[in-house]
């Protein structure tokens, strides 16, 4: 387990192992690959990030992974895989994700991308983020630096 802060003195538990933290989590984050791109939307107020959000009732992790790509992008999910769990320790809650890493096969032009403008796709990811006031809040922590190392160690 990898245990860091994040930018708001958080604690961070990030596990690259099956449901460490809860069988049941609320929440998904999905780094996607579309056509040897990354593939984040830009959400309406936090900024550039990869898709995710929460599960809703009666809905698997998976469904909702593939359903928050779609939603957010108009990614079509041809791949999916699980690569990890985080949990965020706030002041008031604690927050638990699932990761995975889609290969979407086709983007699918929408009318409403929900809460996101929408696609955007990008040959290499800056090496600052933490620094890039573009880039949301969720994609300045270690999680995504030790996901695509994870994802690049596994070749998915």
């Amino acid at each position: 387990m990898i245990v860091f802060q994040d930018m708001y003195l958080n604690e961070v538990n990030l596990s690259f192992t099956n449901n460490p933290f809860s069988m049941n989590p609320r929440h998904v984050w999905v780094i996607c690959r579309h056509n040897d791109q990354w593939l984040l939307t830009d959400h309406s107020e936090r900024g550039l990030e990869f898709p995710g959000g929460k599960i809703e009732n009666g809905e698997t992790p998976e469904q909702a992974a593939v359903r928050e790509v779609m939603e957010e992008t108009g990614g079509i999910v041809s791949d999916l895989n699980y690569i990890g769990q985080y949990k965020v320790i706030g002041k008031g809650k604690t927050i638990i994700k699932n990761i995975y890493f889609a290969k979407v096969s086709k983007l699918v032009e929408k009318d409403d991308y929900l809460e996101t403008k929408g696609p955007v796709l990008l040959n290499n990811l800056p090496k600052n983020l933490s620094t890039n006031s573009m880039y949301s809040f969720i994609m300045k922590d270690d999680v995504l630096q030790h996901s695509i190392e994870y994802i690049l160690k596994k070749a998915l």
